[in-house]
């Protein structure tokens, strides 16, 4: 299962990475082994790259997701976290200043 995960994230993350030369590269490989027609190939390149961005960004949303899942494992601060403590001190010195 590992295994077949990680496959499925190194095929999006390399064609996220790639770039849009070497998916076209790629794609005219295909063109001149008769994979795909010339006419397919400006297609298949646009749809390459939509599906590696969006590879890309649930990625990177997972990732997201699973370092905040870590940092409340562990019971650390996020940025949020200090943000809204920040603002509370503040608060609290404005009042304490006043008094």
């Amino acid at each position: 299962m590992k295994n077949t995960i990680g496959k499925a994230i190194s095929l999006g993350l390399g064609l996220a990475i790639a770039g849009k030369e070497q998916v076209e590269k790629t794609v005219e490989e295909l063109v001149k082994k008769g994979e795909v027609t010339k006419s397919e190939s400006k297609e298949l390149v646009e749809h390459l790259l939509r599906k590696g961005e969006e590879m890309k960004s649930q990625m990177e949303a997972i990732a997201r997701e699973k370092v905040s899942g870590a940092f409340a494992e562990k019971g650390l601060a996020t940025a949020e976290d200090i943000k809204r403590l920040e603002a509370r001190i503040e608060a609290l010195e404005r009042k304490h200043a006043d008094n």
